[in-house]
């Protein structure tokens, strides 16, 4: 298996038979569940809006490897992170007041918030989408590119909903 071209490994089990695996990847996603042979990584958002099984022959809307999984969900993590932060900013921007002097370094707050977006948003679609692909490959399962997506959200609502000081809240 040449995984996408990039790399190319083998590995010896127990029985001495060769048994090519990616180092990059570290195989992949599920062993059942082998990639078609035409299978590339579909690029990014690639949202299937048919429906969310992959009935294509050659599953353009599946996720095979575990880097691919973090990067989509890292991806989407960023990108729902920056909507929700830059809405917040303009709704606390046009709340603010119109004074002029004021506004001398109100420029600053969407690029620290957004800088602050970035930061959370790195972390957060790390780890989970490092946790989400270690899950479907333990699992054996194949990952359809809408649930990256579905993990973005999910992490900026926990974000939203751990911001209220709730007693015994996250």
């Amino acid at each position: 298996m040449t995984c996408r071209g990039r790399c190319i490994a083998t590995a010896r089990d127990s029985i001495s038979t060769a048994i090519p695996f990616c180092s990059l990847h570290y195989g992949t996603m599920a062993l059942p569940n082998e990639p078609p042979k035409d299978y590339q990584t579909p690029g990014f958002p690639s949202l299937n809006i048919q429906t969310l099984h992959d009935n294509t022959h050659d599953k353009r809307f599946t996720l095979y490897y575990i880097l691919d999984v973090w990067r989509f969900t890292l991806l989407w993590t960023i990108i729902i992170y920056a909507c929700f932060h830059l809405a917040a900013v303009l709704i606390a921007m046009f709340n603010h007041g119109w004074k002029k002097s004021s506004w001398k370094y109100l420029w600053a707050v969407p690029i620290v918030y957004l800088v602050m977006a970035g930061l959370e948003a790195v972390l957060a679609g790390s780890i989970v989408g490092l946790v989400l692909g270690a899950v479907y490959s333990a699992g054996y399962y194949e990952m359809n590119t809408w649930i990256p997506c579905t993990w973005g959200f999910i992490n900026v609502l926990v974000l939203i909903i751990s911001s209220f000081s709730i007693q015994g809240g996250l």
